[in-house]
């Protein structure tokens, strides 16, 4: 989907909803959007956001990591003398997470916490609807459970992609791969994350919905 980040979505542009989620929690000179691109820029602007500076060039391309564009985040503003103890990294594809759902999240961050990531309980149970080919080509389960009923089955969680809690000493000492890894579970309907044109019509059903009450 081009542009997709701005395409309008229950009356503002998509990335305008997670910068309205933020600024529920947060003040704006704490909400930092990286990004390179000119046209995101202009639709901040309409919408009273500023940009603290534009994405390096060579943070812009399809092999970078988000990693990478965090790190590049963390020394700006340290260069500036500002220095945080975590980032909440909010990914502008989950126009439904709300304001409400940050703030809880990091409620539950204690000295502990290394990472805190956004799950819902996961459709796709491996223990019972997916399955692997063998060498034979016949299907497997993907993991093994002697529960025969499926709600026996352990719980399993799917990355959700809407809140990313971190601390920030230990993202540069062991990267974010290494990181413990701690859950903030939310409800199916919020933990949609727009991938193809088909979550972004959902998202537009549930918003209007949601105005027309």
């Amino acid at each position: 989907m081009p542009k997709k980040n701005i395409l309008e979505l229950g009356g503002k542009p998509l990335i305008i909803h997670t910068l309205d989620a933020a600024r529920e929690v947060a003040s704006d000179k704490d909400i930092c959007v990286s990004t390179d691109s000119a046209d995101i820029i202009e639709v901040l602007e309409k919408f009273q956001y500023k940009v603290p500076f534009i994405r390096p060039e060579a943070l812009a391309t399809d092999t970078s990591s988000s990693e990478d564009v965090i790190l590049h985040s963390i020394e700006f503003y340290k260069d500036k003398g500002i220095q945080y103890d975590y980032i909440v990294l909010l990914q502008p594809t989950s126009p439904l997470r709300t304001g409400e759902q940050i703030s809880e999240a990091i409620g539950f961050i204690n000295s502990e916490t290394e990472m805190m990531m956004s799950v819902k309980e996961t459709d796709s149970n491996p223990y019972y609807v997916l399955f692997e080919e063998d060498e034979r080509g016949i299907l497997q389960k993907s993991k093994s459970s002697n529960a025969t009923r499926r709600q026996d089955l352990p719980k399993v969680y799917e990355a959700n992609g809407a809140i990313y809690i971190i601390h920030i000493g230990k993202l540069q000492e062991k990267g974010m791969a290494n990181l413990v890894k701690t859950k903030y579970v939310m409800d199916k309907k919020s933990s949609i994350d727009i991938d193809d044109e088909i979550d972004f019509q959902l998202c537009g059903v549930i918003l209007d919905n949601k105005k027309s009450k």
